[in-house]
């Protein structure tokens, strides 16, 4: 009438912990915090910016162009030119028409270098476009 219920027991009569769910689990929670995390998108250089009493925050999603202390154009995390930085703008405000433009210069830039990425920047399509700064005083 009853039926004896058995354990899954090993030849030493010791009990067995299945690790293949625990691993399961521990790979979804590995992914879940990989995708919800948020990575903030900077350029990737070391840049030392200028500094500015003034300043506001843009939002999190723009395109960020970065000028480095030797000139040196950085867009997307490539090295590029001049010239590449308005068809890689056109090509990004295509999809998203409102996006911000952050020019990240290195205050040794000249202001003739900065003015000339901006007027690529303007060229690509882009009417948002502000200069990344350090708070300051």
């Amino acid at each position: 009438m009853f039926k004896s219920v058995r354990s899954r027991r090993t030849l030493t009569g010791q009990a067995e912990i299945q690790m293949t769910p625990l691993i399961d689990m521990v790979f979804i929670l590995l992914i879940f915090f990989v995708v919800t995390t948020s990575f903030v998108s900077e350029t990737g250089i070391g840049i030392e910016r200028p500094q500015a009493s003034l300043s506001e925050s843009l939002p999190r999603e723009s395109i960020r162009v970065a000028v480095r202390a030797d000139g040196q154009i950085v867009v997307g995390g490539q090295e590029t030119g001049l010239f590449s930085v308005r068809p890689y703008v056109e090509r990004r405000m295509r999809n998203q028409p409102s996006l911000a433009v952050v020019i990240v210069a290195d205050r040794s830039v000249p202001v003739d270098r900065i003015v000339r990425v901006m007027d690529e920047i303007r060229a690509g399509g882009a009417t948002d476009v502000a200069l990344a700064t350090e708070k300051g005083e």
